[in-house]
């Protein structure tokens, strides 16, 4: 047997060129990635370090992101494009890239509002509300979480009763991306027969959204709390075809598969960020990106970024092609959310004192991530996911 040597490199490599990346996608998946990429580093990355310090998220960015054509863009019809799930998962990468909250809005607005409406909604709220989501022109969040009931959704104390036709809704969610921002919410409620859905427009009277403030990660993403007192709703209201949990927790699938992906959009401009300095920044009359231990660093990082970029790939075409099951979901998020974490880290150590301001991103994207490995399924509930795909046995009940 022959063996080749690898061809000789010209210059440094970035992360995924190491890998090859590009050779493993579609001309149309390329140049989606291609001009999300373009749009965060030429309209986004310039204002996010003042976004993130002030702690606000401009409204306005809702239509610029419908004009790019990332808000639902994984859905039929309606205005959206109808892409395939690796070009998603590739857009969620790039606008990670620039930060978690502008992932975290596309991801709520199409793969939670957008994607609950068009799986579960009649056609008057499909064609009421899909078209001005996909454009921007209105925004969604999802109420599922609850201050007392995050990992256990099925306990939720927010409650939906009948009066005559109407519906009559009473609770608090907690912890919503969005909400302070949103012309309609997905709300979640227990009934006499079960969990149902209903569309929510915010401007109903009872519903009061409050922000929550004094956060140290996802500072340049709005998150609220939602207040239902005595919410009266119409019949027509209600998702006609969410019946029981397995409705939201199946939205909560579709959020997830992006933050498989954005995830790694968070690591690659971290590790892309330690490169630059580590070959600018001179130590003993010798650049840092020279000595070992940086480079051993770099190698580790961009080794765990190859990682899990094949396991996300691998997981948008299964969900292309015959679909993804939620434990498999759980692999990709519980891996790239943790690996990115600790990419973002340890390129902060890099930089050293210049990595804890806002000039450079590492320790943003870090404070960002601690929140990314908390919502939409703890590290620990896709652990025990995995488990009880493994064993049969469900450990957390």
């Amino acid at each position: 047997m022959t063996t080749t040597a690898p061809a000789r490199t010209t210059g440094p490599l970035r992360p995924l060129e190491l890998l090859g990346a590009d050779t493993l996608l579609d001309a149309d998946e390329r140049d989606i990635a291609a001009t999300v990429r373009r749009f965060v580093e030429t309209r986004l990355a310039p204002e996010v370090g003042n976004w993130f310090e002030s702690a606000t998220l401009p409204k306005e960015l809702a239509k610029e992101f419908g004009a790019l054509g990332v808000l639902g863009m994984h859905l039929d019809g309606y205005g959206c494009a109808g892409t395939n799930a690796v070009s998603y998962g590739l857009a969620c990468l790039e606008l990670e890239a620039g930060d978690s909250g502008f992932r975290s809005f596309v991801s709520v607005q199409g793969s939670l509002s957008m994607f609950s409406i068009h799986r579960y909604g009649s056609d008057e709220q499909k064609e009421h509300w899909l078209p001005r989501l996909a454009s921007g022109d209105a925004i969604g969040c999802f109420g599922l979480t609850e201050p007392d009931f995050g990992s256990n959704p099925g306990g939720m104390r927010t409650r939906a009763r009948r009066d005559g036709s109407d519906w009559i809704l009473t609770g608090t969610k907690m912890w919503i991306t969005n909400g302070n921002l949103a012309d309609v919410a997905t709300v979640w409620a227990q009934t006499d027969e079960g969990v149902r859905g209903f569309v929510v427009p915010t401007d109903t009277p009872g519903f009061t959204a409050n922000p929550i403030h004094r956060k140290l990660s996802l500072r340049a993403s709005v998150t609220s709390e939602l207040v239902l007192d005595n919410v009266r709703l119409p019949a027509s209201a209600e998702l006609p075809l969410a019946r029981g949990l397995g409705a939201p927790l199946s939205c909560l699938n579709e959020a997830r598969f992006g933050i498989v992906f954005g995830a790694l959009g968070a690591a690659r401009n971290s590790l892309e960020t330690a490169l630059d300095y580590a070959a600018s920044r001179e130590v003993f009359d010798r650049p840092l990106a020279s000595y070992q231990l940086t480079q051993e660093k770099l190698a580790d990082m961009t080794l765990e970024l190859g990682k899990g970029f094949l396991l996300a790939l691998h997981l948008g075409r299964l969900k292309d092609e015959s679909g993804v099951t939620p434990e498999q979901i759980s692999l990709g998020k519980l891996n790239n959310v943790r690996e990115a974490l600790a990419i973002a880290r340890e390129c902060r150590t890099i930089l050293g004192a210049s990595g804890i301001t806002l000039e450079y991103s590492p320790l943003r994207h870090a404070n960002n991530l601690e929140s990314v490995l908390t919502y939409e399924g703890t590290s620990e509930m896709h652990l025990l996911s995995i488990g009880r795909a493994l064993t049969g046995h469900a450990a957390f009940r």
